[in-house]
């Protein structure tokens, strides 16, 4: 038998062992029931029973995605998929393959925080340290993540509540002032008051102030959306609407036609 050096793979997430599971070493049986879904979640994700002030945060985390009608494009790829091949997996991974740098990304805000945060601390004020950090931003033409939205101006209602989430459950602290400082010397800098910080950005400031890793933040917010997509794929199957297509009228065709004969040199 294989050392436990040089064994094929170690886990601590989740073991069955005499027809009990465990999960993080807790038997799953006296979880059901007694833990909610985001406190298991965070057991799972963090490896430890979440204080009641996580466990609120982490809900709200998963209730701010949700759904975003048919302007999520994960979502519409989704229902695409399904007019094809009604399966509800297929529908599912399509629209978790859909997620990345322009949708459900918090994992780019918490790179962007824990790789500035450390420097900024070393400034006079958080605040001077952003105005230098977007200024050389600017000047290279480098993207604050999580800032702006196509919808909402001003203000994201949404990041919004999570922030006063995160005021009411003690998870607010110096990685959400610092992205806070950034976006006011953004707006200022660019003369763009109505650039918002958006729900994934908001998302993945607290995040980081939360510990989780920038990958694991995606990884909720992909969670989030999950039931919006279920309900979408179901509604989409439940339709028998079959093969969707793009409109001709919603689309600008080159219609120049050529003669291959005339063109085809052959070999």
């Amino acid at each position: 038998m294989s050392t436990e050096q040089n064994r094929y793979w170690q886990t601590s997430v989740s073991d069955v062992e005499n027809n009990t599971v465990y999960i993080r070493g807790y038997d799953l049986s006296d979880l059901i029931g007694k833990l909610s879904f985001p406190e298991a979640t965070f057991l799972l994700i963090r490896g430890r029973l979440p204080s009641a002030g996580e466990a609120k945060m982490i809900d709200g985390v998963l209730c701010s995605v949700l759904d975003y009608a048919l302007k999520k494009p994960g979502t519409a790829a989704a229902r695409y998929c399904v007019s094809s091949n009604p399966s509800m997996v297929a529908g599912l991974a399509t629209a978790v393959l859909s997620a990345g740098e322009y949708s459900l990304a918090p994992d780019q805000t918490g790179h962007f925080l824990n790789q500035t945060l450390p420097n900024a601390r070393s400034a006079a004020s958080l605040d001077e340290a952003a105005s230098a950090l977007v200024e050389g931003m600017r000047a290279r033409k480098e993207r604050v993540p999580g800032l702006g939205h196509p919808a909402f101006r001003f203000t994201d209602p949404r990041a919004q509540q999570l922030k006063a989430l995160a005021l009411e459950c003690g998870v607010w602290g110096d990685v959400c002032e610092w992205y806070e400082a950034i976006h006011k010397a953004f707006t200022t800098q660019a003369n763009k008051p109505e650039i918002v910080i958006n729900e994934v950005g908001m998302m993945g400031a607290i995040l980081a102030q939360m510990g989780f890793t920038p990958a694991e933040m995606t990884g909720l917010a992909v969670i989030s959306t999950m039931p919006g997509v279920v309900a979408h794929i179901s509604e989409e199957m439940q339709s028998k609407v079959r093969i969707r297509v793009i409109p001709d009228e919603n689309v600008d065709y080159a219609r120049d036609r050529r003669s291959f004969a005339e063109d085809y040199s052959g070999s």
